[in-house]
């Protein structure tokens, strides 16, 4: 089976505009969606990215614009300065990868309810209450928030690691059967036909 080795955090509209599309797209061509967490601040700092703040304000305003378009293209609505973002995203990560661990419930669900909760819903991703409603809307223990700590720090770290040798540097970043790399939503028609033997 392939596998998609999908690279995200929760406070990234990029990952949040991409919507279902990633797991629909694995379900298509039988291959193992597999979600993998990773610090932005971490991997931006080890890639050579610019944190958000930092940027200049042209591309500050560009961003804003083009955020705009891409959910007008997808239909997604889009808070575009919510009031959480940027926030600590490790509790939500650690949450990620703890339920899909365990199993039982359904990740793909907790993985939207987590970006829409920052992206429309204005809620703050790394306070306990938003993670644990999350995790129980999609089938998994609230217990979740607290068991996989452990867990979710160790994977966490590991997937930095994995993130910056496989040659992430964004998000959101697909990696298939560990060689070929795609970056950002706009790129998972390219993704699909990879898969499907076109590119």
């Amino acid at each position: 089976m392939r596998q998609i080795d999908f690279y995200l955090t929760v406070i990234s509209p990029w990952t949040y505009l991409a919507g279902t599309r990633p797991a629909g797209i694995a379900a298509r061509h039988g291959a193992r969606l597999r979600y993998k967490p990773v610090d932005p601040s971490a991997l931006f700092q080890r890639t050579g990215g610019v944190a958000l703040a930092d940027r200049h304000d042209s591309r500050k305003a560009y961003r804003l614009q083009e955020l705009r378009r891409q959910a007008k293209k997808t239909g997604l609505p889009l808070t575009l300065r919510p009031a959480f973002a940027p926030t600590n995203p490790a509790p939500a990560a650690y949450a990620i990868i703890a339920a899909q661990e365990a199993g039982g419930g359904d990740l793909d669900q907790l993985v939207q309810s987590l970006l829409r909760a920052c992206w429309v819903e204005e809620k703050n991703v790394a306070e306990d209450e938003v993670i644990t409603e999350a995790l129980a809307a999609a089938g998994f223990p609230r217990s979740l928030a607290m068991s996989g700590m452990l867990t979710g720090a160790e994977l966490y770290g590991r997937f930095l690691e994995e993130a910056v040798a496989a040659g992430a540097f964004g998000f959101p970043f697909f990696v298939v059967d560990g060689s070929e790399c795609f970056w950002g939503q706009d790129r998972l028609d390219d993704l699909d036909a990879y898969l499907a033997g076109e590119l």
